[in-house]
């Protein structure tokens, strides 16, 4: 057990282990597998612990396979992270002054990148994404959120 709090991971760090093993697989895995790939050494049980807790969130998915499940990402990297800023912005009260706030600290250049997808529809900009990443996944639906 650790005995200080300066001994401790930092927040999130093996979530980030579990989701990038994932990412990097590009098919579902096992617990099995995930525990394989991930660069810490950790028991069974917290993998099993870090998939439950990632699934009970709505990160990650599964499906029955072999003696147990097979786990796979709901989304990219990007993705993820958009959620998480909708979350943050949902926390608070008065989403205007938050989006104020949030535009204010931009650069200029990221503040040129979101009013061209402002004005474009949400549609990523070949030059600004990767094919891969991009198709579906940056397009709003009438509602503001992604379609799906």
């Amino acid at each position: 057990m650790v005995d200080s709090a300066s001994e401790r991971r930092p927040a999130g760090e093996l979530e980030s282990s579990v989701l990038a093993a994932l990412w990097a697989a590009g098919q579902p895995q096992s617990a099995a597998q995930v525990r394989a790939a991930i660069p810490q050494p950790l028991a069974r049980t917290t993998v099993a612990t870090l998939l439950a807790r990632l699934h009970e969130k709505g990160v990650i998915d599964r499906s029955p396979g072999g003696r147990g499940f097979l786990y796979f990402p709901l989304e990219d990297a990007h993705g993820l992270t958009a959620r998480r800023m909708h979350r943050e912005l949902d926390q608070d009260g008065d989403r205007s002054v938050v989006l104020a706030r949030f535009v204010e600290g931009l650069s200029s250049d990221d503040e040129a990148e979101l009013r061209r997808l402002l004005e474009g529809g949400g549609q990523c900009s070949p030059s600004s994404s990767s094919p891969s990443s991009c198709p579906g996944s940056c397009r709003r639906s009438p509602g503001g959120r992604r379609p799906g």
